[in-house]
This record gives structure tokens, C-alpha cells and sequence, in this order.
């Protein structure tokens, strides 16, 4: 999932596309379920395709994420817009617990 915040100005996201081109992408709101077109700037690095845009975000809402090369499909993700600091953002305050383990194998005969 990708953090965005709702501003005006451009933001960028940086992703391992499937091919090593885009040129749109498009933003679904899963609330309302409004599809929107966006051009983007995409720049290509090593593996990785990096797009600048303004994007119309509103806080607090997901967008489901699709960029795509002409109609083929480039990268799929989601999009949660926060007006938090997004270096400070969490998920679920901190509640979730990772899963520990002390690696012991136990052979019962």
C-alpha cells in the first residue's frame, strides 16, 4: 500500500513495473467508486518507474491504483491518503504484534 497525502502539489511514487513503460494512470475511489484518468511524468531507473503527479486525493479515503501502458496494465496497488506526517503514519496505532517464535522443534514419537 502506498501513503499519500491530500495536497496540491505534486507527489511521486516509485514502483517495479511489469514492462519498462507507462503513460497513465488511473485512480479509483473504492468509497465512491469514481475512476479517475491522471497524467503523470514517468521517469525509468534501473527497474524501477518512478511517476510524479498531482494526485486529487482526499484524506482519509483508499484508491485502488492502476497504471497502465496504453490498455495494458503496468502496476496495481492501493492508495491510502492521510494528512499525518507520513513518516509518522501507522497502521492500527501500533496494535499489531508480529508473530514470535523461540525456533524449537519439537519430534513427538
Amino acid at each position: 500500500m502506498i501513503i499519500l497525502r491530500e495536497q496540491n502539489t505534486s507527489q511521486s511514487i516509485t514502483f517495479i513495473p511489469r514492462v519498462m513503460s507507462a503513460t497513465t494512470i488511473v485512480l479509483r475511489n473504492e468509497t465512491t467508486g469514481i475512476e479517475t484518468n491522471i497524467a503523470a511524468d514517468f521517469y525509468l531507473s534501473d527497474y524501477y518507474i518512478t511517476a510524479t503527479t498531482i494526485f486529487a486525493l482526499k484524506e482519509n479515503t483508499f484508491y485502488n491504483l492502476t497504471i497502465k501502458n496504453g490498455s495494458n496494465i503496468v502496476y496495481k496497488d492501493k492508495i491510502f491518503c492521510t494528512n499525518q506526517v507520513v513518516a509518522d503514519f501507522t497502521v492500527n496505532k501500533n496494535e499489531y504484534v508480529a508473530n514470535t517464535t523461540t525456533n524449537e522443534f519439537k519430534i513427538y514419537e
